[in-house]
């Protein structure tokens, strides 16, 4: 597989600034793009569908506009590709399952997706997830493995790994993820790109997720200043359809991107106090990224939040949510599932409501704690995952004697059940040549410091 080329390489601030000087075409990107999807999709197998007429349509519209000098809005013009579990008007979304049919409307956009096209961007196709987005790797039985681009024997990660897979390989600057439990940040460090899940309802989502508010949905792409564009975009405007949604700001998230990290308290946890086994070449490169935030200035001290792995209560949440998704199928319908899928819709029906509250009170308990330690930090840094990529089709890595994948994703769940703004940034490769990312993570509502500590280490940290 060739490497993308400079115009499938750019950023989408470097798109719009040379749509500015008139030096590209948004019909000449889009063409390159397409090319770049359609050639890499045989190998990585990144998109359920790929619309090249609908996004050079929409590519002529973008390059009259600028011709004009009247771009409309943030984004006009850069190609973005969407996961398969949000709507897209005009394209099916068929979550990875034989459950769906492609017959239907399918006339409406979910938030995030109405947001950019509001915003100018060029659709480019939709992104494969795992059947309804339920595990953090990138297989289904419907649309097959997707593979990794620095290795395409290895995963993209999940569940967001078509996206991740698209943005790292040069399909369009700009993925929509979502992340339930690391849906985002996994697959971002895994491919090599910057994740973000934003603090629960900064950014809308409809229809809303069976697995609650456990869900949301965020930007993927090459750094930090694009994720900062996209949030702005995706949460720029209050869509009724979201009951849950934060009230809309003025204040974006781009403000004060570039002031850097010196005087910011940060905590350095490389094992959540010993819970985490993780590969000595990741902690070497977690390390010295966070050696790297000191030398800006930062006050760096190795501390651990206060908690035990919250994985019991992450699973009631999580098992019970998939057996929503399975509640309204048929036999024909079930027998068809991923197996895996199956087997935890299976536990997730014998759950009680019992049980399910005090999973509830647990995260209560868990973002309680979380509240108290970031009045001593300003953010907390982890790896994103205690591992680089590993076989592609395989739920979890062979010897870490675990069989679910929140077995190796220790990092990522406990800030979806405090609803926390995290994000996973390049921090360099291991030995073999495949990313590892650092996870850095605030309080709630503090999505524009997470955004500011990962573009201060996009410039020291080796990614």
């Amino acid at each position: 597989m060739t490497e993308p080329t400079a115009l499938t390489a750019f950023t989408a601030h470097q798109l719009l600034a040379a749509y500015e000087k008139g030096e590209l075409s948004p019909v000449e990107v889009a063409r390159a793009v397409l090319d770049r999807a359609e050639e890499i999709q045989p190998t990585l197998n990144a998109f359920v569908s790929i619309d090249r007429e609908g996004a050079l349509g929409q590519a002529r519209a973008s390059e009259e506009r600028w011709r004009r000098r009247e771009p409309q809005g943030l984004l006009d013009g850069v190609p973005v590709t969407v996961k398969d579990l949000l709507l897209t008007k005009g394209t099916p979304t068929l979550r990875g399952s034989y459950s769906i049919s492609e017959q239907g409307s399918w006339d409406e956009d979910s938030p995030s997706v109405a947001r950019l096209r509001e915003h100018g961007a060029v659709f480019i196709g939709k992104t494969t997830t795992p059947e309804f987005g339920w595990k953090g790797v990138t297989d289904s039985p419907r649309f097959g493995v997707t593979r990794n681009p620095h290795d395409p024997s290895r995963t993209s990660g999940g569940s967001s790994g078509g996206s991740a897979a698209a943005v790292a390989a040069g399909c369009g600057p700009l993925s929509v993820g979502t992340d339930g439990g690391g849906s985002v940040r996994i697959p971002a460090s895994f491919c090599g790109i910057v994740g973000m899940k934003p603090t629960y309802g900064r950014v809308p989502l409809y229809p809303s997720s069976p697995f609650g508010t456990l869900a949301h949905a965020g930007p993927m792409t090459r750094d930090a200043a694009d994720a900062a564009l996209m949030l702005d975009v995706m949460a720029g405007e209050a869509d009724w359809r979201d009951w849950s949604q934060s009230p809309v700001t003025d204040d974006g998230v781009r403000s004060g991107l570039d002031d850097g990290v010196r005087g910011l308290r940060i905590a350095y946890s490389p094992t959540l106090g010993g819970q985490v086994n993780v590969h000595p070449e990741v902690a070497a490169k977690v390390r010295d990224a966070v050696s790297a935030l000191a030398s800006l200035g930062a006050y760096v001290e190795e501390a651990d939040p206060d908690f035990a792995d919250p994985v019991e209560a992450f699973h009631v949440l999580w098992f019970s949510g998939a057996a929503r998704v399975a509640q309204g199928l048929g036999r024909e319908q079930r027998e068809a599932l991923d197996p895996g899928l199956r087997e935890v819709v299976r536990a997730g029906a014998r759950m009680s409501a019992l049980e399910y509250l005090a999973a509830v009170d647990a995260r209560m308990e868990l973002g309680r704690r979380m509240g108290s330690f970031h009045r001593t930090y300003d953010v907390l840094i982890t790896p994103t995952l205690p591992v680089t990529a590993f076989e592609a089709g395989a739920e979890a890595p062979r010897g870490l004697g675990v069989r679910r994948w929140t077995g190796w994703t220790p990092f990522t769940y406990p800030f979806n059940l405090t609803q926390q703004p995290a994000a996973s940034v390049p921090c360099g490769v291991d030995g073999g040549g495949l990313p590892v990312g650092v996870q850095v993570v605030a309080a709630r509502h503090r999505d524009a410091l997470v955004l500011r500590v990962a573009r201060a280490l996009e410039g020291v940290a080796g990614g």
